[in-house]
C-alpha cells in the first residue's frame, strides 16, 4: 500500500500546472470531520483531503466518470482520473456521465452555440445543432453562479421552456438543483441553456432517470 501510495504522488508530482489548476473532481457528499473539502467544491489534482474518525467523502471524476465513497481515517490525495488513498476505505463505482464534462466551458463554446441558435430561430426548417454534452440525469444540477434569467427550452420540440430568475441565493451562490424542485427535462430530448452571456447545447440521454441522480451525470456549467 506504501509503495502503491508513493507512486501515485510520483505521477501527481509530475502533472503539469494547467492540469493540477482544472477541475478534477466534484465534492458530491461530507460527513463527519472532513478537512480539505466541503460539499459541492470543485478539487483539483494535487489536492489533500483529511478524513477524521467517523468521516466520509463522495468524490465523482469529471473525465473518468468514477464515483468514489471514501470513510474511515485517512487521507485523500486528489488525482486526474482517480485518487490515492490511505488507510481510508474506497468504494469505487463507474457511473454514466459524459467525459466531455471536463473540457466543455460555455467561455469556449457560447459563440458557437449562440450562432446556430439564431440559426434555428431564424430558420425553423435549419438542421438543428449537435449537443456539446450529454446528461445522464434528467433533472439537471446547473452550475450559474450570482444574478441573471437561467433559461432552459427544447429545440427538437416546441412548447418546452424553462425560465428561473436567480438572486444569488442558489447553493454556494451558483447551484440550481432540478431534482430538488421535483422537475425534469424529457430523456432524449436537445436543449439549449443560457445564463447571462454563457450558452450551451445539450442532449438528455434516452434512459435518463429524474431525481437526484449521481450529480456528475447531470452536471450543467454554465460559466
Amino acid at each position: 500500500m506504501k509503495r502503491s501510495i508513493a507512486v501515485c504522488l510520483g505521477l501527481l508530482a509530475l502533472a503539469s500546472p494547467a492540469a493540477a489548476d482544472s477541475p478534477a473532481a466534484v465534492v458530491e457528499d461530507v460527513q463527519g470531520k472532513v478537512t480539505g473539502a466541503e460539499f459541492m467544491d470543485y478539487v483539483t489534482p494535487k489536492a489533500v483531503i483529511k478524513i477524521g474518525d467517523g468521516g466520509s467523502v463522495i468524490l465523482s471524476y469529471l473525465k473518468s466518470c468514477r464515483r468514489e465513497t471514501i470513510s474511515g481515517t485517512g487521507t485523500i490525495v486528489v488525482g486526474t482520473d482517480e485518487s490515492a488513498v490511505h488507510l481510508a476505505e474506497v468504494k469505487a463505482e463507474k457511473t454514466n456521465c459524459d467525459a466531455n464534462q471536463a473540457n466543455v466551458t460555455t467561455r469556449e463554446t457560447s459563440g458557437v452555440s449562440a450562432t446556430v441558435l439564431r440559426s434555428v430561430d431564424s430558420n425553423k426548417a435549419a438542421s438543428l445543432p449537435q449537443p456539446q454534452l450529454t446528461l445522464y440525469g434528467a433533472s439537471p444540477l446547473v452550475e450559474a453562479k450570482g444574478r441573471g434569467k437561467l433559461i432552459i427550452r427544447r429545440l427538437d420540440a416546441a412548447g418546452e421552456r424553462q425560465q428561473i430568475d436567480l438572486g444569488g441565493t442558489q447553493l454556494k451562490g451558483r447551484f440550481v438543483d432540478f431534482a430538488s424542485e421535483n422537475v425534469a427535462l424529457a430523456p432524449g430530448g436537445l436543449y439549449a441553456a443560457s445564463f447571462k452571456s454563457s450558452q450551451i447545447v445539450f442532449r438528455v440521454d434516452e434512459q435518463a432517470k429524474p431525481g437526484p441522480t449521481p450529480i456528475v451525470g447531470r452536471l450543467l456549467r454554465l460559466q
